[in-house]
């Protein structure tokens, strides 16, 4: 994949913007992350088995296409990743997507940017540590969801105090085990279907049963994307990690390649076997978080189930430690940039982590996470409100391609040609246009299907942050009339 930067005054902004802290500045984040432990904190944040929560409600909603639901998911998300890609080696700093619309569209969509992310990466652990609580109580129904996944929140705290290295070490185990029950699930499916056949037909969960609906699947894919969240998080390591931003690019796209190639085979497996229809889980909407251990149970048998159930648990948790870890990052980035309070931009020097960002991001977690497992809807409108918060910074992320490489870097290459210094390439069309149109306009059409709720959370968290943007901008202008 071919990339330019800007030249003149915008690759010299590009460079700061770059700089950051690295391993050897006093109190800045260390670079100790390989390929592999990027890849770990990707695929952990998503989990290889994130189909298995939602499934459900995927199959309901889209009349039974749930594997067509993934394809979309993940074309509209590579995108996504190709814009990282893109912006990574622009802007390789702590903040990703905060500090790729700061160096592409100024400081105000910088912080709107950031402003949205926080609300995914504050609350997507949340819903993850909410996955982990209903699995464990499924197992240990005498204990209620909410004290699982209180405890897990404390237990993945701990780890990401610890630094980032402890952290993927721990995930990397966490990780091959989840792998290897995918494996054992997908194996044990494939000889169901050979010795007994699939409950419907082949081609169901890629048409639907009863015929194709745009609008179901596109329904489907505003909750699917919050399988996919996560593998952004690689892109918030990009100052912790060796080799460059090339390597974090590289960690993008091949986490979003091997993610939705795990999410289609299991949810083409699984609507093969589900023992009910479409149309009857969606008359049954209490049925549909446990759809999927059910199917496995009828199909498989109950040791398969509690196999599954127990790895969704201990996953979840880890994809939460990995989202969290992300979150802590954000916060940093912001508070260094003075955008946030200051206390958050320190670096702990015994393990090299944002503690107090971490920390902060940690509080935030738990009284979502708590809250929502004490309420029967909690796990959908926490979702519904994640995928909001989300979609609005990818959509300001393509947009951040297009004012980098063509807005900035136009005027950039003019100054440079009166200048008579070289320039930086000619953007591509392809990559620096039509894919983050692209992007944009799946990401426009998801945000139109959300729910009422999500919408309203996400417009009344965007004008906040406006409200925010606002204040601080007052407070600059004031400053600055004093010191003239």
């Amino acid at each position: 994949m071919p990339v330019t930067g800007g030249s003149g005054e915008e690759g010299a902004e590009g460079g700061a913007a770059g700089g950051g802290a690295d391993s050897g500045a006093p109190g800045g984040l260390r670079r100790t992350l390989t390929f592999r432990d990027l890849l770990v904190y990707g695929l952990l944040f998503i989990a290889p088995m994130a189909p298995v929560g939602i499934f459900g409600t995927l199959q309901a909603r889209s009349h039974g296409a749930v594997t067509a639901v993934y394809l979309v998911a993940t074309v509209a998300m590579a995108c996504t990743a190709s814009s990282y890609a893109q912006m990574v080696r622009v802007a390789p700093r702590a903040g990703s997507v905060y500090a790729y619309a700061r160096a592409g569209l100024g400081e105000g969509a910088g912080f709107v940017a950031g402003w949205m992310a926080m609300l995914d990466y504050l609350l997507i652990p949340a819903v993850a540590y909410l996955f982990s609580g209903i699995a464990l109580h499924a197992l240990v129904p005498a204990v209620h969801p909410w004290v699982w996944t209180a405890l897990a929140v404390v237990v993945t705290t701990l780890l990401n105090l610890a630094g980032v290295r402890t952290a993927a070490r721990v995930g990397f185990a966490v990780l091959a085990m989840e792998i290897v029950v995918l494996a054992v699930f997908v194996v044990s499916a494939v000889v169901v279907l050979v010795a007994h056949g699939a409950q419907r037909g082949w081609a169901a969960p890629l048409t639907g049963e009863g015929g194709f609906s745009v609008g179901a699947v596109l329904s489907a894919v505003s909750v699917a994307v919050l399988s996919y969240l996560g593998f952004d998080a690689i892109a918030s390591f990009a100052e912790e990690t060796g080799g460059g931003a090339d390597r974090v690019a590289r960690a993008l796209l091949t986490c979003l390649v091997v993610a939705g190639v795990l999410f289609a085979v299991q949810t083409y497996l699984a609507a093969l076997l589900m023992p009910v229809s479409a149309a009857d889980l969606a008359a049954r909407p209490g049925e549909q978080g446990t759809a999927f251990y059910a199917t496995v149970d009828s199909a498989v048998g109950r040791w398969l189930r509690d196999l599954v159930a127990v790895s969704k648990a201990v996953g979840a948790a880890f994809a939460a430690l990995a989202g969290q870890a992300a979150a802590g990052r954000l916060l940093f980035a912001m508070a260094r940039d003075r955008r946030l309070p200051g206390a958050m931009s320190k670096v702990d020097a015994a393990s090299g982590a944002p503690r107090r960002a971490l920390l902060g991001a940690a509080v935030v977690t738990l009284v979502a996470a708590v809250g929502a497992a004490r309420r029967d809807d909690g796990l959908d409108q926490l979702s519904s409100i994640v995928n909001v918060g989300a979609l609005t910074a990818f959509g300001l992320l393509h947009a951040s391609v297009l004012g980098w490489f063509w807005i900035r870097g136009r005027r950039g290459e003019r100054r440079a040609g009166r200048s008579g210094a070289a320039g930086g390439g000619a953007p591509s069309v392809l990559w620096h246009a039509v894919v983050p149109l692209l992007g944009l306009a799946v990401v426009i059409a998801v945000v139109v299907e959300a729910s009422a709720t999500a919408q309203l959370v996400g417009g009344v968290w965007l004008l906040a942050g406006l409200v925010v943007l606002a204040v601080q901008y007052g407070g600059r202008a004031r400053a600055g009339g004093a010191r003239g």
